[in-house]
């Protein structure tokens, strides 16, 4: 099924690994070219390859996204690469660490803070101006299911992913009128590296094998699996595609059932 989208160009911030390469790949497979950013070269140029062998263009680039000054070295190469700017931006690069809050530590809290919220909100205004001439973008904002829930050891997670909803509708009333589209999509229990490793924490702290923190969690999920990250690149593809020409300002949680707040 095409979406409307060949031609178009993507840029997407951790991705090379997990959603945020899923994600890539998914929009390349709909004709979309796409420029990556993310800290290891090497996962980054086999994610390229990955990407350019369904028939597109691609790039990676090597950013911090703590770092403004990355930020807008990526935006301003991948930019210069593709020959314009992105149409489509998918802010999805994450850090965190699977620790209580009081092992949580001022620096632990601002480096989440600037990787994550601070990197969003650099992100979308780098890549505004494009947008903006244009009168058509995409922005779509990751940031998991903490954000509605609370969660012992993603204490950092939940308030951060919370100001990253509230920052989605916040920017998405100002860049409506110029056709630009601001959604979030909130992932529920996504089988990768750094939801191993909060297992694996989980598993330490209760005497017993990662195994069981898996059973444990799937047992909870409605839907009776871990979500992949497919599961969530599939929904970034929608809030990007014409059939959510007229969706923005909404956050939709991909979460095989689990969540269990209601939100009006």
């Amino acid at each position: 099924m095409e979406f409307g989208l060949k031609g178009k160009t993507a840029f997407v911030t951790g991705g090379s690994r997990g959603i945020g390469k899923a994600t890539a790949l998914v929009l390349a497979e709909q004709g979309v070219d796409v420029a990556i950013c993310g800290r290891t070269r090497e996962t980054l140029d086999e994610t390229v390859s990955e990407i350019e062998a369904l028939g597109v263009n691609a790039w990676a680039f090597e950013a911090d996204v703590s770092r403004l000054e990355d930020i807008q070295r990526f935006v301003r190469d991948a930019s210069k690469a593709a020959g314009s700017g992105a149409d489509i931006l998918v802010n999805n690069a994450v850090t965190s660490l699977a620790a209580p809050f009081d092992e949580q530590t001022d620096e632990d809290w601002q480096y989440h803070i600037n990787v994550k919220l601070m990197a969003y909100i650099r992100c979308a205004r780098e890549v505004l101006p494009n947008m903006r001439e244009q009168r058509w973008g995409r922005i779509v904002n990751i940031g998991g299911m903490t954000a509605r829930i609370a969660a012992p050891l993603r204490v950092t997670n939940g308030i951060v992913n919370a100001g990253v909803a509230n920052f989605t509708k916040q920017l998405s009333g100002q860049v409506a009128p110029q056709n630009i589209t601001v959604n979030c999509v909130h992932p529920g229990f996504t089988a990768t590296e750094r939801m191993m490793k909060n297992f694996e924490r989980r598993a330490s702290d209760a005497g017993v094998s990662r195994d069981d923190i898996a059973a444990e969690t799937i047992a909870a999920i409605p839907m009776g699996r871990l979500i992949e990250s497919r599961d969530l690149a599939n929904t970034v593809l929608f809030f990007c595609s014409p059939l959510a020409d007229i969706v923005t300002g909404q956050a939709i949680a991909v979460d095989g059932g689990s969540g269990e707040s209601i939100n009006y």
